[in-house]
């Protein structure tokens, strides 16, 4: 049986991190006209035979809304264009906080986006660090939810921090999980800080559990959105001794206010992945930005030759 041809293409709102997926497989993104017309109606064409291939489209669903549109009706194009099957991979998942009916008459607006994705005839959907893994209960198709940890746990090596005298402090209690699984992993210690959320996106620090006396802390998250939460547990870790801060999270979302936050804060470094294409103002020196461009292009990689996601998980 003849293989498939590979063809990989990008939404305009992460072209950077796409280029660099497509490299890693020794591939250029193929081409594609996306233009936005005066009345903000989004119009989409391949410029290439996409009849038999294996289509992998590339975009982040963060803000605003026409990446998401954007991203249907690429999908669209492609299968009406007779693609043999369209995988969208979404460096960053939007809408992923809202996974649950938690208040009457609200949506739950992770179903509606993955049945956009669905209805489109998406065959299989890839991701990095949902902030919620039962997202991937809505979908009927294949759903991969992929880990950060390997370029993450690089970045922090890297930092040369000594684990005896180096605390992982959890932000909440959401995701205390996550954090002591990187303490473990890196032989530090474990902190823990309780919050209270009393509006969205505005939270207070109630409680902090864990000695944090002259120690380097490590504040690890999935995503950084407004930095409140951030700079609010930084403040509550230098209270109680802390020497340094350092935060880490896979997603910068960085809505107004966090980079003034985060400029403001005693924040030593933020180091962040580029699952979001950060705009150059807000590219300050506190800023470090890794590449999950591997990680995306070894899933790639192993969808396109029919082999194993799963054995991603495990690194």
């Amino acid at each position: 049986m003849k293989k498939k041809t590979l063809k990989i293409f990008s939404g305009r709102s992460n072209p950077g991190l796409a280029n660099d997926i497509a490299n890693t497989l020794n591939q250029e993104l193929g081409k594609i006209s996306i233009r936005t017309f005066a009345d903000g109606e989004i119009w989409v064409k391949y410029e290439e035979n996409i009849r038999g291939c294996d289509v992998f489209i590339i975009q982040s669903t963060n803000g605003p809304s026409e990446n998401i549109m954007e991203l249907a009706l690429m999908i669209d194009a492609a299968v009406r264009a007779s693609a043999d099957t369209v995988t969208v991979v979404i460096p960053y998942f939007g809408y992923g906080r809202q996974d649950r009916k938690d208040q009457p008459r609200v949506p739950i607006s992770s179903r509606v986006i993955v049945d956009i994705l669905t209805a489109m005839g998406t065959n299989r959907i890839i991701t990095l660090d949902l902030h919620s893994t039962q997202i991937q209960g809505f979908a009927k198709i294949p759903f991969d939810n992929l880990y950060s940890r390997s370029v993450i746990l690089n970045a922090i090596e890297h930092e040369g921090f000594n684990p005896k005298f180096s605390v992982v402090l959890a932000p909440d209690i959401g995701s205390a999980k996550i954090s002591q699984g990187y303490a473990r992993n890196l032989g530090m210690h474990f902190a823990l800080i309780d919050k209270r959320r009393f509006a969205p996106n505005q939270t207070e620090v109630n409680h902090l559990i864990g000695n944090l006396q002259n120690m380097d802390v490590l504040i690890i998250d999935d995503m950084i959105d407004t930095a409140g939460t951030l700079v609010n547990a930084a403040n509550a870790a230098l209270e109680k001794g802390a020497k340094s801060v350092t935060a880490i999270a896979t997603h910068g979302v960085l809505s107004d206010p966090a980079i003034d936050r985060i400029k403001k804060s005693d924040i030593d470094k933020v180091i962040i992945t580029d699952t979001i294409s950060i705009a150059k103002h807000k590219l300050i020196d506190k800023l470090k930005i890794m590449s999950v461009s591997g990680i995306f292009g070894q899933a790639v990689d192993r969808v396109h030759n029919g082999e194993s996601v799963s054995a991603l998980f495990e690194y």
